[in-house]
């Protein structure tokens, strides 16, 4: 006994598309070269070869035996009764023709056959995309180093006050003692306006390794322009590529050089330096290069400024066995998470934080 496959084929992929299976005519033809090229000559066959093709999920799998199992009683409901292609070993015998018998017309296709023609017809060329079911679902976190906003708020406490100018503030409470060490009032006391003198100078690591935290050290450079409490000229960000060398860049793309000599004479002893990099940490290496040529460049800027710090967009936990566990022994390294920027704006302030062990505080 045998069975039709292709009709098979047929009928499975119009059940399976109607019990949810995202199927189309890439999946249909597939199947199709699968039996045409004698490569499934058995239903068991071609029930474990488009099982294969078809299911893309444990769901659908689970699925799959059942809705087999009806296609199967649909094309062959009785045993007795031979399969689709199958011609029968005794046809029983042809009645003689009569006038009465003998149709008028052209007889009418079988609209079963219709139907099932015009909907593999109108299958989509290929199966929509859809996401893999997760069987057991777990807690997928996103490393978020630092907002937006946290950048905005710390930058405020980045501030150096020097009283400059004319005397033209009031100043009450020196006012009130002069008035009650002389016994009387005799003239307001005046103070000079205070005005933020900080700079800040950014060091940022570009490309690479760097490159998932493009979007943060954007908005690190963004917010420190922007939103902070420095304004223009105050504030410089470079650029470069894994360590600093004899040359930094004005801009993120790498394409306006500019020599380390004339960024290191630009930086004096009130500068804040921020150096924002993974030090190695993001791919796990410990680069003996990476470290001198790091090492050569913090010594050079300990001698302008005293007022550095390193933030690292990566978890302090993965700076261990790396370049950036040997740089932290060199300059005051974080985290670049919210606690982390706070600690390094305090640093570069010039308020060593009492709690951090470092030869440098």
């Amino acid at each position: 006994m045998s069975l039709d496959l292709s009709a098979l084929v047929t009928q499975a992929l119009l059940r399976f598309r109607r019990s949810g299976f995202d199927l189309g005519g890439q999946e249909y033809l597939s199947a199709l070269a699968l039996v045409r090229g004698q490569r499934v000559t058995q239903p068991d066959a071609l029930k474990s070869a488009l099982k294969l093709l078809w299911c893309s999920s444990r769901s659908h799998r689970s699925q799959f035996d059942p809705i087999w199992e009806e296609v199967l009683a649909i094309l062959a409901p009785d045993p007795a009764l031979p399969l689709p292609g199958e011609i029968p070993r005794h046809p029983p015998p042809v009645p003689p023709l009569s006038p009465e018998s003998v149709p008028l017309s052209r007889p009418q296709p079988d609209p079963t056959v219709v139907q099932t023609a015009t909907e593999v017809a109108v299958q989509p060329v290929r199966a929509p995309f859809t996401p893999a079911e997760v069987e057991d679902p777990t807690d997928l976190a996103a490393y978020w180093p630092v907002s937006r906003r946290s950048m905005s708020y710390t930058w405020r406490y980045l501030r150096r006050p020097v009283a400059m100018g004319v005397a033209t503030i009031l100043d009450v409470e020196a006012t009130v003692q002069s008035a009650a060490r002389n016994g009387f009032y005799l003239a307001p006391v005046l103070r000079r306006r205070e005005q933020n003198q900080a700079r800040l100078v950014l060091f940022i690591d570009q490309n690479g390794s760097m490159m998932p935290f493009h979007r943060f050290t954007r908005d690190l450079v963004e917010t420190a322009s922007s939103e902070g409490t420095l304004s223009e000229g105050q504030f410089v960000p470079y650029y470069f590529h894994n360590q600093p060398g004899d040359f930094l860049y004005q801009d993120a793309f790498l394409t306006q050089p500019i020599a380390l000599g004339k960024v290191l004479a630009a930086i004096d002893s009130d500068t804040s330096v921020l150096i924002v990099s993974d030090g190695g940490a993001a791919r796990g290496y410990r680069q003996l290069s990476r470290i001198q040529s790091t090492t050569g460049f913090l010594l050079k800027l300990r001698q302008v400024t005293n007022l550095m710090a390193w933030l690292n967009p990566m978890p302090t936990e993965r700076w261990e066995g790396t370049s950036a566990d040997i740089i932290a022994n060199i300059v005051p390294m974080f985290q670049m998470d919210e606690d982390g920027l706070s600690n390094g704006i305090d640093i570069v302030r010039g308020q060593p934080l009492q709690h951090l062990h470092s030869p440098w505080l």
